[in-house]
């Protein structure tokens, strides 16, 4: 498959797994996950039909392993904004984590700290380069270090999801480190 039509489908799957479900007519179960037959039943039906190959190199192939495809199943590993729950064991984060954002953010995340938005969680990744990565998709990036094992000593619960990414409900500004 090209570049370009895997970016195509990732991005159409992100959409549907993650935002919008039911525009293609797929519901999600508590837990995130989908059948594989009905996904892509769905993805046909309304015009942009996906095999099983594709769908399979996708979820091998994202940078991001943004998929996860559990036997007959896929889901989303996180990042989602309709009601799930992932089913992630709390566990003990590294001392320091990362954000990327942009400086137009940091205003509000000085006094307010990182809010989930519309979304479950907070995202933190495990470097500075994630991070990094992260917040160039908004423009120049700015890599905030979130004191996590303060936030966890604290009583902060931490979640990890299946491709490496931190999950958290806020991160209060005490706890970030800003940059300069």
């Amino acid at each position: 498959m090209d570049e370009r039509r895997l970016v195509r489908i990732s991005k159409y799957l992100a959409k549907h797994l993650r935002h919008r479900p039911e525009r293609i007519g797929i519901e999600l179960d508590a837990h995130g996950w989908v059948e594989i037959d009905a996904l892509l039943a769905a993805t046909a039906a309304h015009g942009f039909p996906i095999s099983r190959e594709e769908l399979e190199e996708v979820v091998a192939r994202n940078d991001k392993r943004r998929f996860m495809i559990d036997g007959d199943r896929i889901r989303a590993n996180q990042g989602h904004t309709v009601p799930v729950d992932l089913d992630l064991p709390v566990v003990e984060p590294p001392p320091l984590l990362h954000h990327g954002t942009v400086a137009r953010n940091l205003p509000a995340i000085r006094m307010e700290g990182l809010r989930r938005m519309g979304r479950h969680h907070v995202h933190l990744s495990p470097d500075r380069e994630t991070a990094r990565a992260v917040g160039a998709r908004r423009g120049e990036p700015v890599v905030l270090v979130v004191e996590a094992g303060a936030m966890h000593a604290a009583g902060h619960e931490f979640r990890v999801s299946a491709n490496g990414v931190w999950l958290v409900h806020h991160v209060p500004p005490q706890f970030i480190r800003f940059p300069g």
